[in-house]
């Protein structure tokens, strides 16, 4: 009954979740999609970096407003670990199989929940899931094949949240994603609503390469529900920081962030 009630949907485990659609009809080979989504999941920028970035806020209904924010990255011993200075806060977000986030409040630290990491940071659709893509590492998944996003060629993944994330948002089906085939590049990424039908999306708009980096220069996340859009638009980076270990201990996001050497820095 449930399934001519929501087509396209099946039942598992108690829940509904999005079956596969297979690009071209036909099953993909799925020990190839394991294989080219575990080397994606190596993949990032790599050494100590640092960017700064702007938020511009277009809501549906009412005025537009830009955010300034900073991100310094490194590889911890668990996965990629990243720390954000947005508006007025600061996190700590460890990607990953493990995946955990830390925020700075009232001059204290302290770990931030998994219902935290799912809701709006400043004010705006981003989240600390956003950045910290743990769906990248969610074991049950299905490849559906090479499809195109923009006219470029790109795998496709499905991939179901765990029962852990699933308790905590239930409306939150399964989550697509695209990886660009020769750039290594997460083009975009639809979660999916209890109907199967993307409620969020965020899209690469473009790329830059500095020296033989190749780096995210812009992003657009689009509410699908609300219709509200927000652009995420790098400015600048600094590659192959020596940067002091303790940057990226929790317990320093109450302290400033160290500087920046301005030799380092390149415009985006």
């Amino acid at each position: 009954m449930v399934l001519a009630v929501l087509p396209g949907l099946y039942a598992q485990g108690g829940g509904l979740r999005p079956a596969p659609t297979y690009v071209g009809g036909s099953k993909a080979d799925q020990t190839e999609g394991a294989r080219i989504l575990g080397e994606f999941r190596q993949a990032g920028i790599a050494g100590m970096h640092w960017l700064s970035f702007e938020l511009r806020v277009m809501p549906r209904k009412g005025a537009e407003r830009l955010l300034d924010g900073e991100l310094f990255g490194t590889h911890g011993p668990q996965g990629p670990l990243s720390r954000l200075s947005l508006a007025d806060g600061r996190w700590l977000i460890q990607s990953g199989p493990a995946p955990a986030a830390w925020v700075a409040s009232d001059n204290a630290v302290r770990p931030a929940t998994m219902a935290e990491t799912l809701q709006p940071v400043a004010d705006t659709d981003f989240t600390l899931f956003d950045l910290q893509m743990p769906f990248l590492h969610w074991p049950d998944f299905v490849y559906e094949g090479l499809a195109k996003v923009r006219s470029r060629p790109a795998h496709r993944f499905l991939l179901y949240p765990p029962p852990d994330f699933a308790v905590v948002r239930p409306d939150l089906s399964a989550v697509r994603v695209f990886i660009d085939t020769q750039f290594q590049a997460l083009v975009q990424v639809e979660q999916l609503g209890p109907d199967g039908q993307p409620a969020k999306s965020v899209t690469l708009i473009d790329l830059k390469k500095v020296g033989e980096q190749w780096l995210v220069k812009s992003v657009d996340l689009r509410n699908h529900l609300t219709r509200d859009k927000t652009r995420l638009t790098f400015k600048a980076v600094a590659l192959d920081l020596a940067l002091p270990a303790e940057t990226f201990a929790p317990a320093q996001l109450t302290q400033p962030a160290p500087a920046v050497p301005r030799e380092k820095i390149h415009g985006l």
